[in-house]
C-alpha cells in the first residue's frame, strides 16, 4: 500500500517525532516505512516518550501491568502532524485505526494527549467485531476507542439491518445509546419510506446483555404510525434463543371456537428448552400445549403434544409426537418416533401435523453396523385415523429382529449374503403369529468385455411359523400351530447398455432381461398368514426384481422371465428425460404373485414409467399399467406441473383399478389433485388447490388457497381451507388464518 505505515505491538513506538518537530513538521512514511520530514528543519532527535500508539494505549502514567496486558495495534496514515506545544498528534489521509477488534476509518484523525481523546472527522466508519457499521461525519472517542460519541450516523447491522440517530453515545461495557433514533431491516431507497420501520426517542443497545430496548416508540407502515408503546425490547440480532414470551397465534375453526395461542419460550441452557403453549379457547376451554427439545453430545430429543378435556364429548382428548435418537458407541444406534392421537379427528380438529395421514405408526428401534453386518431391534404401533379404514386391524409387532451379512467376495467377484429375520405379530382379536426366517444367498456380478452386465443370485429361504387362533376366511375353525417351508431360487439378470453423446446431450438405451427359476409351490395361505406381503401391484418399481413382495410372508413362486428397455437422454446443461417399459412371461399362470395381482394368462400387463424435465418450465412423472390385450389402463399416476413462476400449473391424477383379490385396493379409486400458483409482483404471489375424488359417490375432498406477500423484512400470509373428511364425528368447516412475520422482531401465525 503506497504511502502506508503500519505498525504492532504496544510499547513499540511507531512513529517517534522529537522536540524539533514543535514547529509543526509534517512527517510522511514512505512505501519502505521510513520517515522522511517535509520541512527543511534538522533532522529531530528521537524522544519515546511521544507515539502514535498513545491514541489507543495507556497514558504514561499507566502501571507497567497494564500495558502488558494490551493486544497489538495497527495504524495507517497518509501524514501524520505532531504539535508538542499543544500535545496534539493529527494523522490526515486514509486513516485506518485497528484495536481490540475494532477498526475505525477517517479523512483525519486529532488525538490529545492531554484528555485522551480521539477525534474522527470526515467519511467517519467504525467497523466492529459483530460485522456492525457505523458511519458519521464526526466522532469523538474516549478510553481506547471503547467510549465516545458520535453525530448524524447511521449502522448497517450485521444481518443487514439498518439504524439511524442524530447522535450517539458509545458507553463502557459497550453499551450504545441512540437519541431520535429509526431501525428497520428493510431496503429502502433515498427519499422513500420503507416498508416498515421503528422510531423512538431513545434506543439503548445493550452489547453485554444483548437487549435492544426503545423508549417512545412508534411502528410506522410506509410513514404512517400505526402502533405506539411507551416501551419496547428485544434481542439484538447475535441472540439466537432466549427465554421470553413469543407473538401469540391467533385462531378460529368450528370445533375450537375463536382461540389465542400464547406461546413462552424457555431456554433451560444450550442443550435444552421448552415452549408452552397453552389455547385458550371460546367453545372448548383450554387446550394445554407444549414442546421440548434436548440435544445429547451423542443425539437428540423431541417431543410436542396438546391435552384436552372435551366436555361436550365427556372425554378426554390429545396427541402426543416425538422423536429421539441416540449413538450408543460407534456400531450402535437407537432412535424411537412415536406418532399418537387420541381418536381419528383430534388432529384435523386441532389442525395439528400429520392431520391428513390415514394412519399414524410408532416405531422403536436399536441398530447396529460392523463392516459387512448390519443388525436391528424394531417395535411398531399403529394409529388408525382414516374414516374409511376404521375397521381395519391394528396389530403390534415386537419384536422385529434384522441382521444382515455379506461376505467378502472371492477372485471372482462373487459374495455370500444371509438375511436373518424374526417377526412376531399380535392382532386386536388376540390373534398373534411368530415368524423365523432365514435366506441365504451367492451372487455373482460380472461385466464383459463387450460391456454386458450380468448378475447370477442363487437363494434359499426357509421360514418357520408359530400361528394362534388364525382364521383364513373367516368362514373355517381357526389354525393354531406350526408351519414350515423351504422355498428355492435362482435368477439371473442380464443388462447391455448402449450409449450415444451428442453435441449438446447424451442417450443411454438399456435392454434388459430377468430370469427367474423356482418351484410352483404353495405358499400355505391356510397356515401362514399375510402380515407384510398385501400390498400386491405389478408396476415399475418391482417387475425387474427376483421377489416382487414387499416382505417375508408370501414367496414368489414360480418361474418367469421379465424384460424391459430403459431410454434416458441427459442434456450438458440442462435437462433429463427417460422412459421404461416392461412386462413379464409367466410359466406358471397360477404363481402366487401374478395370483394376488389378478393377472390372468402367461403374458402380464405392460408396466412402465415416463419423466420428462427438459427445463425449468415443465416436470412430468407419469407411471402406468396397461391391459396385455387392449391396451386399457389398470392403473395410472400421473405428477406435473408446468408454466413460469407468473403462472405455474400443478396436475396430480392418480387411478386404481378395482382388484378382487387384494384385501387392501378391492374398490376403484379415481383422484384429481389440481394446483395453482402466480407471482403476481415481486412480493405478492397466489396459490388455490383442489383434491377431487373422481370414483362413483366422491366429490371435493379438500380445498382452499393462499394469497402471500414476502419480502426481505416481512411475511404475510391470508389462507382460507375447508376439509371434507368422511369421518361423521368430524365438526370441520371453512378455516380461516393468517400469518405475520416482522424479521428479527417475530410475528404470529393462525
Amino acid at each position: 500500500m503506497n504511502k502506508k505505515l503500519f505498525c504492532m505491538l504496544l510499547g513499540v513506538p511507531l512513529i517517534n517525532i522529537g522536540t524539533a518537530a514543535a514547529d509543526n513538521s509534517v512527517v510522511t512514511p514512505d512505501t519502505r516505512g521510513t520517515i522522511t520530514e517535509t520541512t527543511k528543519a534538522a533532522k529531530p532527535k528521537l524522544d519515546p516518550k511521544v507515539n502514535m500508539t498513545d491514541i489507543l494505549g495507556p497514558s504514561e502514567s499507566a502501571p507497567d501491568e497494564t500495558k502488558e496486558e494490551e493486544q497489538e495495534i495497527y495504524f495507517s496514515a497518509d501524514e501524520v502532524e505532531n504539535n508538542q506545544e499543544q500535545s496534539l498528534i493529527t494523522a490526515s489521509g486514509h486513516v485506518e485505526i485497528i484495536r481490540d477488534n475494532l477498526t475505525l476509518y477517517a479523512d483525519k484523525v486529532v488525538y490529545n494527549q492531554k484528555e485522551d481523546t480521539v477525534t474522527a472527522i470526515g467519511n467517519v466508519v467504525l467497523v466492529e467485531e459483530n460485522g456492525s457499521v457505523v458511519f458519521s461525519d464526526y466522532s469523538e472517542l474516549h478510553d481506547r476507542m471503547s467510549e465516545g460519541e458520535m453525530k448524524n450516523i447511521k449502522v448497517i447491522m450485521a444481518d443487514k439491518s439498518r439504524m439511524a440517530a442524530r447522535s450517539f453515545v458509545r458507553r463502557n461495557k459497550d453499551k450504545k445509546v441512540l437519541r431520535n433514533a429509526v431501525y428497520t431491516p428493510c431496503d429502502a431507497c433515498r427519499g422513500e419510506n420503507p416498508l416498515w420501520q421503528i422510531k423512538a426517542t431513545k434506543v439503548v443497545h445493550d452489547a453485554e446483555n444483548k437487549d435492544v430496548n426503545y423508549q417512545n416508540a412508534f411502528l410506522e407502515v410506509k410513514g404512517t404510525p400505526v402502533f405506539y408503546t411507551p416501551y419496547l425490547s428485544h434481542p439484538d440480532p447475535t441472540v439466537k434463543r432466549r427465554s421470553g414470551f413469543l407473538f401469540p397465534r391467533i385462531m378460529s375453526n368450528s370445533y375450537l371456537g375463536g382461540a389465542l395461542q400464547a406461546q413462552y419460550f424457555w431456554n433451560i441452557d444450550d442443550h435444552q428448552d421448552l415452549l408452552f403453549n397453552p389455547i385458550l379457547t371460546t367453545d372448548k376451554g383450554i387446550v394445554y400445549s407444549g414442546a421440548y427439545n434436548k440435544y445429547f453430545y451423542n443425539g437428540n430429543l423431541s417431543a410436542s403434544g396438546s391435552f384436552l378435556k372435551d366436555e361436550d364429548k365427556d372425554k378426554n382428548r390429545g396427541n402426543l409426537f416425538a422423536y429421539g435418537r441416540y449413538e450408543i458407541n460407534d456400531y450402535w444406534v437407537a432412535d424411537t418416533d412415536i406418532n399418537y392421537a387420541s381418536d381419528n379427528s383430534y388432529l384435523k380438529d386441532l389442525n395439528l401435523p400429520k392431520d391428513d395421514d390415514a394412519w399414524l405408526t410408532s416405531r422403536a428401534r436399536l441398530q447396529g453396523f460392523d463392516n459387512r453386518n448390519y443388525a436391528a431391534l424394531e417395535a411398531y404401533y399403529y394409529k388408525i385415523l382414516s374414516y374409511d379404514l376404521r375397521d381395519a386391524d391394528r396389530p403390534i409387532v415386537f419384536p422385529f429382529l434384522t441382521y444382515e451379512n455379506i461376505s467378502d467376495t472371492n477372485r471372482y467377484g462373487a459374495y455370500a449374503k444371509t438375511n436373518l429375520s424374526f417377526a412376531s405379530v399380535t392382532h386386536d382379536e388376540d390373534t398373534s403369529s411368530q415368524r423365523a426366517t432365514m435366506i441365504n444367498s451367492w451372487n455373482l456380478p460380472y461385466t464383459s468385455p463387450y460391456g454386458e452386465k450380468y448378475k447370477l443370485v442363487a437363494s434359499v429361504k426357509s421360514d418357520l411359523y408359530y400361528v394362534n387362533d388364525y382364521d383364513y376366511r373367516d368362514d373355517g375353525d381357526p389354525f393354531t400351530g406350526t408351519a414350515a417351508r423351504v422355498f428355492p431360487q435362482v435368477g439371473l439378470e442380464w443388462r447391455l447398455p448402449f450409449i450415444r453423446a451428442a453435441e449438446n446431450s447424451r442417450q443411454i438405451l438399456e435392454p434388459i432381461i430377468v430370469a427367474a427359476f423356482a418351484p410352483n409351490q404353495s405358499n400355505d395361505p391356510e397356515k401362514i398368514p399375510n402380515e407384510d406381503s398385501q400390498d400386491v401391484e405389478l408396476n415399475d418399481t418391482n417387475i425387474l426384481n427376483l421377489d416382487r413382495y414387499s416382505g417375508y410372508d408370501r414367496n414368489d413362486t414360480g418361474s418367469r422371465i421379465s424384460y424391459g428397455l430403459n431410454w434416458s437422454s441427459y442434456g450438458n446443461l440442462f435437462g433429463r428425460t427417460s422412459v421404461l417399459l416392461a412386462q413379464s412371461y409367466e410359466f406358471d399362470k397360477d404363481e402366487s404373485f401374478a395370483a394376488a395381482d389378478d393377472q390372468q394368462g402367461s403374458f402380464t400387463d405392460y408396466v412402465g414409467r415416463v419423466y420428462a424435465s427438459p427445463n425449468e418450465y415443465f416436470d412430468l412423472n407419469y407411471r402406468f399399467k396397461f391391459d396385455r390385450e387392449d391396451f386399457s389402463i389398470n392403473y395410472s399416476e400421473l405428477a406435473s406441473s408446468f408454466g413460469p413462476r407468473i403462472l405455474r400449473m400443478y396436475v396430480s391424477y392418480i387411478y386404481f383399478q378395482a382388484n378382487e383379490t387384494s384385501s387392501i385396493q378391492d374398490e376403484e379409486r379415481k383422484e384429481l389433485y389440481t394446483g395453482l400458483s402466480s407471482q403476481l409482483t415481486k412480493n405478492w404471489s397466489i396459490s388455490l388447490y383442489n383434491r377431487q375424488d373422481l370414483a362413483p359417490g366422491g366429490g371435493a375432498l379438500e380445498y382452499g388457497g393462499f394469497l402471500t406477500y414476502e419480502d426481505e423484512c416481512t411475511k404475510l400470509i391470508f389462507n382460507i381451507e375447508k376439509d371434507n373428511s368422511s369421518d361423521p364425528d368430524y365438526e370441520g368447516d371453512f378455516e380461516f388464518g393468517f400469518t405475520f412475520f416482522l424479521k428479527t422482531l417475530g410475528g404470529t401465525e393462525s
